[in-house]
């Protein structure tokens, strides 16, 4: 079993708290309430649209899903611009970027206040829009992986099942764990207004990643023997980390790449079908370091050359 290493704390100075998402409701097979929120949502093909930014790891594990899923003629896409602008993410030409599709938006903002004329929150990224109550669905990704992995099974062909009933708990339980030591745990560092404040979310970073690479070092996924959602949720993290949090973000103790047994899991999980195209190096680079306090010059890096072949026969796990 992982223990946690050091719980996120509100109340330290300097430290990056992280916002809880505004929109929490459920699409049901049958428009049922689901876990949160209200109910109202029943999946149905051609209702439900998806915004994502292919800059950002929370919108990244929905995009997976859609993918995973094959949802693609179920869930209509838009993708934003990977550079937020002063407000906010905006559809703007971009290679790999969408013109908005559903009400014509120049700003995602336009959906959050077509759902909410008084919403005074911030304007992220995942979104799930129902496009028949004109109105946001859902803004927590964690929440969104979850309906695309069941409510939609009559409208696909894909069976795949990344939460299975046997393997709840032990899910749960990594899931927490990488969400405040990984997930978000960068995300402490790289905005941390303290020097204590990033100490401590950096040692929680890589004491994370020991605890990972020594676990993987035994098992080819984080839980059971097929790929589940605790993997789909360290994935994108995973993705980003040497072009990304190791230099922006100051988590530069040691690359990914630096050690064996994650880079190995990271190689599998991004040869598995459709996970590849889901990946895009170029909007993360330039939404990460895009002009901004962390980098005021905003000049993109070149590097990292970042070279994923597929597993050769003795690197697999059988």
């Amino acid at each position: 079993m992982i223990q946690p290493v050091n719980q996120e704390s509100p109340e330290r100075d300097g430290a990056f708290v992280r916002a809880k998402s505004a929109f929490r409701n459920w699409v049901t097979q049958d428009g049922t309430p689901g876990p949160s929120g209200g109910g109202g949502f029943p999946a149905e093909a051609g209702r439900f649209h998806l915004i994502v930014a292919l800059t950002c790891p929370w919108a990244h594990r929905t995009l997976i899903y859609l993918r995973l899923k094959r949802l693609e003629s179920v869930v209509s896409l838009g993708v934003v611009h990977p550079q937020r602008t002063s407000a906010g993410w905006a559809f703007k030409p971009f290679l790999g970027s969408m013109a908005d599709s559903v009400l014509d938006a120049d700003l995602l903002s336009e959906y959050y206040y077509r759902a909410d004329p008084n919403y005074k929150d911030r304007f992220t990224v995942p979104i799930l829009w129902d496009k028949v109550r004109n109105t946001i669905v859902s803004n927590e990704s964690a929440d969104i992986i979850r309906m695309f992995n069941s409510a939609f099974d009559r409208l696909t062909s894909s069976r795949a099942n990344y939460y299975p009933l046997a393997l709840q708990n032990e899910i749960d339980e990594i899931n927490e764990f990488v969400y405040h030591h990984l997930n978000n745990g960068v995300y402490r560092a790289g905005f941390a207004r303290t020097q204590s404040a990033y100490e401590s979310a950096y040692q929680d970073v890589f004491q994370a990643l020991d605890l990972l690479e020594s676990r993987l070092s035994r098992r080819r996924y984080l839980v059971g023997m097929e790929v589940t959602e605790a993997d789909w949720r360290l994935f994108p993290t995973l993705i980003r980390f040497d072009p990304v949090y190791y230099s922006l973000f100051k988590c530069n103790r040691r690359r990914l790449v630096e050690y064996p047994s994650l880079w190995r899991y990271m190689r599998d999980l991004y040869h598995h079908p459709n996970v590849a195209e889901t990946v895009n190096f170029e909007h993360i680079k330039q939404g990460y370091w895009r002009k901004s306090e962390r980098n005021p010059t905003g000049i993109v890096p070149l590097g990292p050359e970042i070279i994923l072949p597929p597993l050769c026969t003795q690197e697999t796990f059988t």
